[in-house]
């Protein structure tokens, strides 16, 4: 197939492309940074520069293109921003899907999130409502992710990634990462709160084996949703941080997901199954 990366130098995308040339096919990489193009080629794949706010571009590049596939992998994780982040899920989805389907795209596979269910106390499946009613700051997330998946349930055929936490190489959670920085000089406290992770190798798996899979919706994550009174001091155990300070409470959405559903409907599970090994795994 052709397929098309919006996103293609982020976490995920620049380790997607390898992948998705082994499997025998054409790829053309997205980006908006021209120092990012030579990295896309380098991997097998066709570079093309585009800002994906540009909604004329975006046209253009899709018409030229005419891919059978668009995945869209495109965040804004650098600054820490949600609202930057919501901007690309709202204004940027927006304008990838409109030229998807003025090209006639058959399919897209899209990178969402699964820390977006309103309170309770189990994980949630897909199935749970969305937290449409939080307070601000959660509800400018939750309403890009909204915004997001109602526009690529458009394209006829579509299938919704709902990633856990990523951790592994190039996230916030390496080695030498943001979160490893705050751990290691205390700065996060564990508290009740419930997380779902995800390697990020086992993300890219899934957004390649979703080219097979059927439209819908799949939280992709761990098999161990855990508190971070779990979680926490074998995070820093494996960074050789100091072990950090308890704090009782929790806010009620963080209750973690349930894989089970793309388990039973598509045979996926995570090659890092839990945490507790993974996180060892990725260091050094």
């Amino acid at each position: 197939m052709k397929i098309f990366v919006a996103g293609a130098s982020g976490v995920i995308g620049k380790l997607l492309l390898p992948q998705l040339i082994e499997a025998g096919h054409e790829v053309i990489g997205m980006t908006r940074k021209e120092e990012q193009k030579s990295s896309i080629e380098q991997a097998g794949a066709r570079a093309v520069l585009a800002d994906v706010f540009d909604r004329e571009q975006m046209m253009n590049v899709l018409s030229h293109v005419q891919p059978d596939v668009v995945i869209h992998q495109l965040t804004s994780l650098s600054g820490s921003s949600s609202a930057e982040n919501a901007r690309i899920r709202i204004e940027g989805t927006r304008n990838l899907v409109d030229a998807a389907k003025q090209a006639n795209v058959q399919k897209m596979i899209a990178q969402s999130i699964s820390w977006v269910y309103e309170p309770d106390k189990t994980p949630a499946t897909e199935d749970t409502a969305l937290d449409l009613h939080a307070a601000m700051p959660r509800s400018t997330t939750i309403n890009g992710v909204l915004a997001l998946e109602q526009a690529v349930q458009e394209i006829p055929k579509h299938v919704i990634l709902r990633y856990g936490t990523l951790y592994g190489p190039a996230t916030w959670y390496a080695e030498h990462g943001d979160i490893a920085e705050k751990v290691r000089h205390k700065e996060m406290a564990a508290t009740d709160g419930v997380s779902s992770f995800l390697h990020v190798e086992d993300a890219v798996r899934s957004a390649l084996l979703a080219l097979g899979w059927q439209t819908g919706t799949y939280n992709i994550v761990d098999d161990e949703p855990a508190k971070g009174a779990e979680w926490l001091p074998v995070y820093a155990q494996a960074l050789g941080a100091p072990a950090p300070d308890m704090q009782s409470g929790a806010n009620g959405w963080e209750r973690g997901a349930s894989n089970h559903k793309v388990k039973q409907e598509c045979g996926w599970s995570p090659q890092y199954a839990t945490w507790r090994t993974g996180f060892f795994d990725c260091m050094g």
